[in-house]
């Protein structure tokens, strides 16, 4: 389990996270939705660590820092082999080229393994950097708009290899998103940020088909699911 307590962020002057208490159960799926600057990179660097709270604190119990995969809106890609990236992640050896192949494969990237990895599209770069954090069990992965580069036929074959990955290891999966189908196919529960405040949580179809909140029913206007 995460627990967040009294988790505040601010940049300047300006409040950009708010979450007196919160807790992520192990193996749930959890979308994180809103417009633009309502705290969802915020949220999710601070549960990955590479963005230290101004206040309170995250838990993680028994949850090791090497067990958590973090996936961000842009994410890296080094002048090496697309193989040579997703090897990044794993330890040396026969066994790990197995892995990495076999992710890339999920991905759909398995034809581009003897590719430059920094002459991909922004799509298949996102495709290469999920294989890198799924070629090895995590018991957290954070994925910040994973799919928002990708094509439709991209973005379904990302999403089942998440779902296929999640159902496999039991980790948690966190993740955020602008498309609230997408929200209902990957999570079971939904968090509707507004203003760096959880707006409101539930089910993913509850929060997204039947929102209580003026904010999270004006993020909704503009979609259709």
């Amino acid at each position: 389990m995460i627990e967040l307590v009294g988790v505040q962020k601010y940049y300047e002057s300006r409040l950009a996270l708010d979450v007196p208490a919160f807790s992520f159960t192990d193996g749930g799926r959890y979308a994180l939705i809103g417009p633009n600057g309502s705290g969802k990179t915020t949220l999710l660097r601070i549960l990955a660590g590479t963005l230290k709270q101004d206040a309170g604190t995250v838990r993680y119990g028994d949850i090791q820092k090497s067990e958590i995969g973090y996936l961000p809106q842009k994410p890296y890609a080094f002048d090496r082999s697309v193989l040579e990236n997703v090897l990044l992640a794993l330890e040396p050896g026969e066994e790990a080229k197995k892995r990495a192949l076999a992710a890339l494969e999920r991905v759909d990237l398995g034809h581009l393994a003897k590719a430059r990895g920094n002459r991909l599209s922004g799509g298949e770069t996102q495709r290469m950097a999920l294989a890198r954090l799924i070629a090895k069990p995590r018991r957290i992965l954070l994925l910040d708009e994973p799919t928002s580069s990708a094509d439709i036929q991209a973005n379904d074959k990302m999403e089942n290899a998440l779902l296929e990955y999640a159902k496999e290891t039991g980790c948690t999966l966190i993740f955020s998103s602008h498309a609230p189908s997408q929200a209902i196919r990957l999570g079971e529960y939904t968090l509707a940020l507004d203003g760096g405040r959880i707006g409101e949580f539930g089910t993913a179809e509850q929060v997204l088909q039947n929102p209580q909140q003026e904010s999270t029913r004006e993020f909704m206007r503009h979609w259709r699911i």
